[in-house]
C-alpha cells in the first residue's frame, strides 16, 4: 500500500505568499518575479488575479481576515485599561509585521478608503480601551477617545513602516510601550505580557 499524498498547498495561497515575500524584498517586483517565486507561470497568476492591483487587494483581504481573527481570538480584555491596551498592541503586532509591506503599496494599489476599512475593527477596539482608560483616570483626557485612537493608529503604522526601512526592530513590546506613552499612561510600566486572561506583567 502506498501512503496517500498530502494535498498540495492551494495555488492562490502560494501566489499570495510569494507576493508578500517578493514585494517585501522589492516593492517593484513584477508579476513574473512573483510567479517564479511561487513556482508557477505568469499565466497562472493571471488566472487568479487580473493584475498587480488585484494581487495586492488579495494580500489586503488576507491581512484584513488575519486582523479580525487576532481580535476575535484575543482573551477578553481585563478591566485594567493599561493592561488591555498593552495586550491589544501585542496581539495585533504580529499581523501588522507580517503584512507591513502593504504600507508601501497602499497609496498606489489600495487607496486610503480601503486601508481605513481594513483597520476599522482594530480602531473601534482601541477607541473602547482608551475611553475606559480615560474613565479610570490612567489615560490623558485632553483628547477624546476617537481622535486619540486615530493618533495611536498612525503611530503604530509609522513604527511598522520603520521596520520596513530597517530603523526599528520589535516583537511588539517596545511598540506597546510607545502606545502607552502616546495615551498618557505610566511609561515606566513593563509592556511585556503573555496575552492570557489571567497573567499580568510585573
Amino acid at each position: 500500500m502506498t501512503r496517500p499524498r498530502r494535498p498540495a498547498r492551494p495555488t492562490r495561497a502560494r501566489i499570495l505568499e510569494a507576493a508578500r515575500r517578493e514585494l517585501g524584498r522589492d516593492p517593484d517586483s513584477s508579476l513574473t518575479d512573483i510567479a517564479e517565486a511561487a513556482g508557477v507561470v505568469r499565466r497562472t497568476v493571471y488566472g487568479h488575479f487580473a493584475g498587480r492591483s488585484a494581487l495586492v487587494e488579495g494580500l489586503a483581504a488576507e491581512a484584513a481576515e488575519a486582523l479580525r481573527d487576532a481580535l476575535a481570538t484575543a482573551p477578553d480584555p481585563p478591566s485594567d485599561a493599561v493592561t488591555a491596551l498593552r495586550r491589544f498592541v501585542l496581539a495585533l503586532w504580529p499581523v501588522g509585521d507580517r503584512y507591513r509591506i502593504l504600507l508601501r503599496l497602499a497609496p498606489q494599489d489600495l487607496g486610503a478608503a480601503r486601508v481605513d476599512e481594513i483597520l476599522a475593527p482594530a480602531r473601534d477596539m482601541a477607541t473602547a480601551i482608551i475611553e475606559r482608560g480615560q474613565r479610570q483616570g490612567v489615560f490623558r483626557t485632553a483628547i477624546p477617545p476617537a481622535p486619540l485612537a486615530r493618533a495611536l493608529e498612525k503611530l503604530l503604522l509609522a513604527l511598522l513602516d520603520c521596520v520596513n526601512a530597517g530603523t526599528w526592530s520589535d516583537d511588539g513590546t517596545r511598540s506597546a510601550r510607545a502606545a502607552l506613552i502616546a495615551v498618557g499612561a505610566d511609561a515606566s510600566m513593563d509592556p511585556r505580557d503573555e496575552l492570557t486572561s489571567g497573567s499580568e506583567a510585573r
